[in-house]
């Protein structure tokens, strides 16, 4: 079996996977200084929870945006596995499609995973949408290479900031505004009316910008944890794929396999 990791600016995102198909999964927050020693203490538990055994892992793949992390993560695999990681988008695990940007270097791997994983799931043009962290917007063209694409503020991290920089705002949930009215009666219906549906007009804006761009039909794919909230209330997407950055790293440890 296949254990991949998705490292991401906030949580790491394990998976076990028996060919393409997820058999379990756990999420750890993100700690660059957490050992292999303090991760196996938490993953050998949450695997044998699943009635697994260390033994059934046979191979294992790291994506990470946090290039700290990837050192901890190899001890984990080569320590408590017996098992040599592939990392992503290096080695046997390289990308295998064109990068056409200007600092390819730079492209962080859970975006290149998407792209990689788009590609082969959906036909034509496409725009991946990443609700991460921060929100990412990905052009993807129709021979599967990365055109380019744009970085905005998560939704959490604009709420953040606005409740951080202010005196008396309180902490709010992320949810779809219970009236139907733009114009809030109340300080926490007018912070979720900007957060919600100022995001939805980010998100609207910007796909639009991008397909005029493209010049050819594109389908959006939606990906990251708050994918399903704004699908839910809205109709931008084509298609929503929750596991599309791990079932990239599936991919790629297939072909290097």
């Amino acid at each position: 079996m296949l254990l991949a990791a998705d490292v991401g600016n906030t949580n790491v995102v394990f998976a076990l996977f028996d060919g393409r198909e997820i058999k379990a999964r756990w999420r750890i927050a993100t700690d660059p200084r957490r050992t292999g020693d303090e991760y196996a203490v938490s993953l050998l538990r949450l695997i044998e929870l699943e009635g697994y055994t260390r033994e059934d892992i046979t191979q294992i793949i790291i994506g990470s945006v946090v290039p700290r992390a990837i050192h901890n993560l190899t001890v984990l695999a080569e320590k408590y596995f017996n098992v040599t990681p592939l990392i992503s988008g290096t080695g046997d695990a390289e990308w295998g499609f064109e990068l056409d940007i200007e600092q390819p270097s730079s492209l962080g791997a859970d975006r290149a995973l998407n792209t990689l994983a788009a590609h082969e799931k959906y036909e034509g043009d496409l725009i991946v949408v990443d609700f991460g962290t921060a929100t990412t917007f990905d052009a993807v063209d129709f021979t599967g290479a990365y055109k380019g694409g744009i970085i905005a503020p998560g939704i959490n991290l604009s709420l953040d900031a606005l409740v951080g920089n202010t005196a008396k705002l309180p902490r709010i949930a992320i949810e779809k505004p219970k009236s139907a009215s733009v114009i809030g009666r109340n300080t926490e219906d007018q912070m979720l009316i900007g957060v919600f549906w100022g995001y939805v007009s980010l998100i609207e804006g910007l796909i639009r910008r991008m397909k005029e761009e493209i010049g050819r039909p594109a389908k959006v794919v939606a990906t990251g944890g708050l994918a399903i909230l704004f699908d839910e209330h809205t109709d931008l997407f084509d298609a929503v794929d929750s596991d599309l950055t791990l079932e990239g790293l599936a991919i790629l440890a297939e072909r290097a396999a």
